[in-house]
């Protein structure tokens, strides 16, 4: 369907788009964006039951769907809304959040700022546009008029063999693809890299071939506002006093759609948005995220911080991939327990990891319990979905 079937549109309509990613995304958003009116990007790959959530969410009054588009009876978004967009939902359901216009250009031009970038450098979207980073390579069109390259979904050969764009945001998944894949980035001026930690191994080797930008930010606040630890320009952050990461700035969502309750548990009296990521900002002024408050593990009357465990096992060699849990415990409270996808061919036992990360960390922060899984479930960028991971040891 081309962007010139959809019916007349105004400032506070909410189109809700519902295709998978692709070239006619651009003359799309183009035509949403001119009108004044907001899109609500649906991903393709949902089922129906999630799908028809968010749109009763969402309230849109225009529906696109593959080749449709229809009216409906739904809820406008206040006047200066340009995007409402689901979180994405790695501890549950997903919320939907609005951003205004204002808010959306802010992140475009100070990621552009940060990046050294303008609208003659090409971009190559292959995340999926349902959420807010591969929404914002998208305006790089819409804002910047760069030439926008866009993926129906990420393939090794398609990124590898990319010729025209020279920067691309990418999940720490799809980046260490590519390394095992032995692909030649020197080619890119940059490579934002985000939805998830990144390991430091990672990190590395792709660094000897490009610049690699670690981004910290939420949907909330559209996306990533922190770059490599530092805040790009109009951002401001802090370490509240129980440890949460707050922002604020002009990038910050408007409220989550229809729900005055939440927006207002959102932010604080004096205005900052509670990211509730808990972390700290060093002398040099770079913030150092540890993780989700609520993922936080209190053993033995100790704080464990998840990331920095996985962090280190990551880098054992029969672990693939890790994520580490705190389970209910008579004795500590709650103890570290690290689910584990193994290496191929490698069966990893719990002495070899408790003394591997030993090495490194403090000794109550060791796993006193592993379990061995095929695969963790993730959502669509990389972050590791919490609310399914098993609670029962394979050895039990």
């Amino acid at each position: 369907m081309a962007s010139s079937a959809l019916p007349a549109l105004t400032d506070g309509d909410v189109v809700a788009v519902e295709k998978p990613p692709g070239p006619r995304w651009i003359p799309l958003l183009d035509a949403i964006w001119e009108s004044g009116a907001a899109v609500l990007p649906i991903d393709h790959r949902l089922g129906a039951d999630e799908r028809d959530r968010l749109l009763r969410l969402g309230q849109p009054t225009v529906l696109v769907a593959g080749d449709e588009t229809r009216r409906l009876d739904g809820s406008p978004a206040e006047p200066g809304t340009a995007a409402i967009v689901a979180t994405s939902g790695s501890g549950g359901a997903s919320r939907l959040v609005e951003l205004s216009r204002v808010a959306l250009v802010a992140a475009v031009t100070a990621s552009a700022e940060a990046l050294d970038a303008t609208g003659r450098d090409p971009w190559l979207c292959c995340i999926p546009v349902a959420h807010i980073g591969g929404l914002l390579v998208l305006l790089r069109h819409v804002v910047l008029d760069a030439a926008v390259d866009v993926h129906r979904r990420f393939e090794l050969d398609a990124v590898c063999g990319e010729q025209t764009a020279v920067f691309t945001s990418l999940v720490p998944t799809q980046l260490h693809r590519l390394l095992e894949a032995g692909c030649d980035l020197r080619r890119w001026r940059a490579m934002l890299v985000g939805g998830a930690a990144l390991p430091v191994a990672i990190r590395d080797a792709a660094s000897t071939m490009t610049r690699i930008v670690r981004t910290y930010g939420l949907t909330e606040s559209c996306g990533g506002v922190v770059y490599n630890g530092r805040p790009l320009r109009g951002t401001e952050m802090r370490i509240a006093d129980d440890g949460e990461v707050q922002l604020r700035g002009a990038t910050m969502m408007r409220r989550y759609r229809l729900d005055d309750a939440a927006t207002q548990t959102a932010f604080t009296v004096d205005g900052w948005l509670r990211t509730r990521d808990a972390g700290d900002i060093d002398g040099d002024g770079t913030l150092h995220v540890h993780g989700r408050m609520d993922d936080a593990i209190s053993t033995g009357g100790e704080t464990v911080w998840p990331l920095e465990v996985e962090t280190v096992l990551g880098e054992h060699p029969a672990v693939d991939e890790v994520a580490v849990v705190g389970r209910d415990d008579d004795e500590w409270g709650q103890r570290v327990v690290a689910i584990v996808v193994p290496a191929s061919g490698a069966l990893p036992t719990l002495d070899a990891l408790r003394g591997f990360v030993t090495e490194r960390l403090a000794v109550y922060k060791a796993p006193r319990e592993i379990i061995i899984v095929d695969r963790l479930d993730r959502t669509a960028l990389g972050k590791v979905r919490r609310d399914r991971l098993p609670r029962r040891t394979s050895e039990e």
